[in-house]
């Protein structure tokens, strides 16, 4: 098969990685729409060779691994693609790329999210086992034919990746609450404290707890900003719902109660039983 990747970053530059070791694939390419991302991704190797968007036509398979803005707009300009051909996008939002897709494409269409990734990004970020032992959802996969299911499928599983099949009103709801919101509270948190602290106390009492908090608040605006806006009913329910458990939490310590300040927290422990 020849398969191309549309986004170079770290999900795009390291699948790439992986593909190119599948003895399925006779060749990788890839496309960015930041021409120094293409340059330095075919320099580092995460793919074979460079492909234009016209070339895409010529590909088996196409992976969609940009913003989730990005992919709507993508899926509107691969209209008249060969039925045979199979697309899989890896938004972190559902809904909203499913209710744009051009219907011609949607026999072809995989909704995927590799639940993967790290803090950076650009194609310099990548790495092989990205995806190793991940989870990969598959949104409303019923919908596409057999032949481009069973492709995703076998992609995914040569990655080593556990396969998981929701439908895309649910994955939003979900991963509002255990992706996107801890996202938006690691920004909050790091933009209060920058606001709140100077450089100098902030790097002697960063220690291993905050800077756990604010990894996240690392990544990308580009990304994360579509993604709070694609999944924006859902995140604002989470952030709202949030705020009631930091409100009780807050009274807890308020009215000093001890005692159920403790069990508050030991419930909270429990979170390590499952993770």
């Amino acid at each position: 098969m020849r398969v191309a990747i549309i986004g170079l970053g770290l999900m795009g530059g390291s699948l790439g990685l992986c593909l190119r070791e599948n003895k399925l694939i006779s060749a990788v390419y890839g496309l960015d729409a930041d021409a120094e991302n293409a340059k330095e991704a075919l320099n580092l190797g995460l793919i074979h060779e460079l492909i234009t968007f016209e070339g895409l036509k010529n590909c088996d398979m196409i992976f969609i691994a940009t913003p989730v803005d990005a992919i709507i707009t993508i899926l509107q300009n691969l209209q008249g693609l060969s039925s045979s051909t199979t697309l899989v996008e890896f938004g972190s939002t559902k809904r909203k790329i499913i209710e744009n897709l051009p219907p011609s494409l949607a026999r072809q269409t995989i909704f995927a999210h590799p639940m993967a990734g790290t803090e950076n990004s650009g194609p310099k970020a990548a790495f092989k086992f990205l995806y190793r032992d991940a989870v990969c959802v598959l949104c409303d996969s019923e919908v596409a034919e057999d032949l481009h299911q069973k492709r995703a499928v076998e992609i995914f599983s040569h990655l080593g990746m556990r396969i998981v099949f929701m439908d895309s009103i649910a994955h939003d709801h979900h991963t509002a609450i255990i992706s996107h919101l801890p996202h938006a509270l690691s920004f909050s948190l790091a933009n209060f404290v920058m606001r709140e602290e100077d450089k100098r106390n902030i790097a002697h009492l960063g220690g291993p707890s905050f800077k756990d908090m604010c990894r996240i608040a690392k990544s990308s605006p580009l990304m994360w900003g579509s993604i709070f806006l694609q999944n924006k009913n859902n995140i604002l329910a989470s952030i709202e719902c949030f705020q009631k458990e930091l409100e009780f939490c807050k009274e807890l310590i308020k009215n000093s109660q001890e005692d159920e300040l403790k069990e508050w927290m030991r419930r909270a422990n429990a979170l390590r039983e499952i993770l």
